[in-house]
């Protein structure tokens, strides 16, 4: 693009002086996306400060970020319960199957609600309200399972329903916020987006590694009473965050496309002029929210359901592509190192309390790790970040398989500590390709049109593999012994070539340009062709608010 001071200024002139439409017959996407970039807040970002639009979208993504931490801690807290001496004496020890089952179970209300209620309930009650219901119906899970009490039967059945309804309320919860926080992914300029998208999956890992530490600190409530009950307080920790979290959705505003999705126009302007304040003139954020108008409208008149991802051969390509990348994300072994990794360090010859500091070290190290690929992903691209992260996966994992082989029964101290370490590196590769990258992927590869729907399925697609996971590793594990990881190994092995040959790379592309990759129709033009009315281009009153393509395109004051 023209960036010489010059040659921009006229760019900015003609952007100023010509209407949008004739711009969109003229020049490509991309350059059309270059050019409503004027005053582009995150142009400051690689300067001296943040600009005030910049710092508003950042925190926004940041409180978004703490509906996947309250997800993130509920999975690392469990690997601390399942090997607390008071949940196995209240469910009468349960042996490796029933350990597998309660630690599945979970994803199998995850999959019911992606499938069956996720969706339906961020159209119906919007992005902000889906989600506090899904951190309702998540708390209700939790509160389920933190007062198991009876028999061993009955406490393992209060167990059971309360991680299902968890995993319910966490499939709306991890739906809804990708959503609401899609937003600022469209809006945001290509070259950014991805960092915005990993932010959420920050705030998953930060979850997490929160789950591991405040398991640690209840072995060192080591009374008779700790030993019985630190486990429920270990789970109840999670309703703090929770109410932060529910007490702040009411605040936020509601995503713009939704607002116009459902007639809200007046709102959807106040929404885009606190994300644009001080940066955009008001008649440029009425452009914009006339492009969103005009995608909603284009929707319309297409007629796209849900059964158009499989049944339209480009969408059918993106689907495949974002499910399989799901799948393979758990089925990498990723899913059993967050819910086993206590018992995997107690087999290495660790303590107890050692294995769970252990534990929250390395989830730790992973923030760090999320951190980075935050700034990497839009400089080496979506591809390498998940072949590299494959292939050292899949090292670690031989690694692991190999040494407890060669010195079995824990009879070499050196070994032991090495499969720790690889067991660090693994989750390196983890936290800069599987981990962020898929979700990345999935976010950006599908029409505005179907992605929620298109991420909807193809989330359901990793709870699939994360079912199979945990019930593979602990019977595995027991069954196997380290030869368990030779599995894991070969998936992610195949994987390498998989993702090099089938999975295009989306780098610095902008979300209208991926019709390129995937075939379908040019979308600079389905809107002109779909839709009545346009805009007055010979008007020479001067700039004012477009009416709505969806009430007919007419002018309106």
């Amino acid at each position: 693009m023209c960036r010489a001071s010059g040659a921009w200024d006229l760019c900015v002139l003609i952007h100023t002086a010509i209407p949008t439409r004739l711009l969109q017959v003229s020049v490509s996407h991309q350059v059309l996306r270059d050019i409503r970039w004027p005053h582009d807040p995150f142009m400051q970002m690689g300067g001296t400060r943040f600009t005030k639009a910049s710092r508003r979208l950042y925190s926004f993504c940041l409180f978004l970020a703490l509906g996947s931490f309250i997800w993130g801690y509920n999975v690392g807290v469990l690997a601390s319960v399942l090997v607390h001496p008071g949940f196995k004496k209240t469910l009468h020890r349960p042996d490796a199957s029933l350990s597998g089952l309660i630690t599945a179970i979970y994803y199998l209300g995850t999959f019911t609600s992606y499938l069956f209620f996720a969706h339906p309930v961020a159209d119906k009650l919007g992005r902000r309200h889906a989600a506090f219901v899904g951190m309702g119906v998540t708390c209700i899970g939790q509160a389920l399972q933190v007062g198991a009490t009876g028999s061993a039967a009955q406490a393992l059945g209060m167990v059971i329903v309360g991680r299902i309804i968890a995993g319910v309320g966490t499939g709306v919860i991890s739906t809804s916020v990708p959503l609401y926080q899609r937003y600022v992914v469209e809006i945001a300029p290509s070259k950014h987006r991805g960092r915005f998208v990993v932010m959420n999956h920050i705030g998953f890992i930060a979850g997490l590694a929160s789950g591991f530490w405040v398991g640690y600190g209840m072995t060192f409530w080591d009374s008779e009473r700790g030993l019985q009950v630190a486990w429920r307080y270990s789970l109840s920790v999670s309703f703090v965050p929770a109410f932060f979290f529910l007490v702040g959705l009411p605040f936020m505003h509601e995503s713009p496309r939704w607002l116009v999705e459902h007639g809200k126009i007046d709102e959807a302007f106040t929404t885009l002029q606190y994300y644009r304040e001080g940066y955009y003139t008001s008649d440029e954020i009425y452009d914009e929210l006339d492009e969103i108008e005009r995608s909603v409208a284009s929707f319309r008149v297409t007629g796209l359901v849900w059964t158009s991802l499989f049944a339209d051969r480009s969408l059918f390509a993106r689907m495949w592509r974002s499910a399989l990348l799901q799948f393979l994300a758990q089925m990498c072994g990723a899913t059993a190192m967050k819910y086993y990794l206590p018992a995997l360090f107690r087999t290495l010859g660790l303590s107890h309390r050692v294995s769970l500091l252990a534990g929250g070290i390395e989830s730790t190290l992973k923030i760090g790790c999320n951190v980075l690929e935050m700034f990497i992903i839009d400089r080496v691209g979506r591809r390498l970040t998940l072949v590299i992260g494959a292939v050292i996966m899949a090292f670690s994992l031989l690694i692991n398989g190999t040494l407890p082989l060669i010195y079995p029964n824990n009879s070499n101290t050196a070994a032991d500590y090495a499969c720790v370490v690889f067991v660090f590196i693994y989750s390196l590769g983890y936290s800069m390709g599987f981990g962020p990258a898929a979700w990345v992927y999935g976010s950006e590869i599908f029409p505005t049109a179907v992605r929620a729907r298109g991420l909807s399925l193809a989330a359901s697609c990793g709870a699939i593999g994360s079912i199979i996971v945990t019930q593979i590793w602990p019977i595995g594990i027991a069954a196997l012994g380290s030869k368990i990881y030779f599995f894991f190994m070969v998936i992610n092995l195949v994987s390498v070539p998989i993702i090099y040959i089938f999975f295009p790379e989306t780098k610095g592309r902008a979300l209208e340009d991926m019709d390129v990759l995937f075939g379908g129709h040019d979308p600079s033009v389905s809107s002109e062709h779909l839709l009545a009315g346009g805009e007055d281009e010979d008007d020479d009153q001067g700039p004012r608010r477009r009416g709505s393509p969806i009430d007919g395109g007419l002018w309106r004051d």
